[in-house]
């Protein structure tokens, strides 16, 4: 199964990853940024790479989605391809970083590529404000995140709530960010460790029960 991890910029959707795959057996599947050759100049001049830069991170996570075999494991995906089209791009497009014709373009592409998608197993949402996203950004130290306009996060934020909301494609479960700091916080580390084993095992109950009554019919 594939679970999606979710959130905004710096909310420590690559840090959950890791803590899962070293203390639950997952494997994990990063968000391809370091790979992004348009991020840097995306983040000195959004209205030139915005584009650019969304798009490829829609065919980098599409491309993942076709190659990957989850039979028998749970994959972690860190960031969905839902959260580039409803979040990262829509904003863009709001924000007027990518303009209409291209907006258009992006979207009748995804909507092409989505017909070939499966919905994720499941969603962890970790929710975070803005008083904590800017101090873990500020804590990473990422240069080219240095300067994000705060106003920015919070219109994304704002989007995350919105879809999250209303996305019922698959089980979904939040980690409270502000609260439970499973980085630095042991205590806080075995909650987020015991919400997720749970909501997995619902997850792989749920599948096994309809694959055996589907075998029964």
């Amino acid at each position: 199964m594939i679970i999606g991890i979710c959130g905004n910029i710096g909310a420590g959707k690559s840090s959950l990853t890791s803590l899962l795959q070293k203390e639950l057996g997952f494997t994990a599947v990063y968000e391809a940024v370091d790979e992004n050759p348009f991020l840097e100049d995306f983040y000195r001049d959004m209205h030139r790479w915005a584009f650019h830069s969304q798009l490829f991170f829609l065919i980098k996570r599409f491309d993942f989605l076709k190659k990957v075999k989850d039979e028998g494991t749970v994959i972690l995906q860190d960031r969905t391809i839902y959260e580039d089209v409803e979040i990262f791009a829509r904003n863009l497009h709001m924000m007027k970083y990518i303009d209409e014709r291209d907006w258009k373009l992006y979207h009748d592409t995804f909507t092409t590529l989505s017909d070939h998608l499966t919905p994720p197993s499941g969603l962890i949402y970790i929710k975070c404000s803005l008083p904590t996203l800017l101090k873990r950004i500020q804590k990473r130290g990422r240069g080219y995140e240095s300067d994000i306009d705060p106003r920015y996060l919070e219109r994304l934020n704002n989007l995350y709530e919105e879809w999250f909301s209303r996305f019922e494609l698959s089980p979904k479960l939040v980690v409270d960010g502000d609260k439970l700091d499973f980085v630095e916080n042991p205590e806080d580390r075995k909650i987020v460790l015991e919400q997720v084993s749970g909501f997995v095992k619902n997850i792989a109950t749920g599948v096994q029960s309809k694959l055996f009554n589907g075998g029964k019919t």
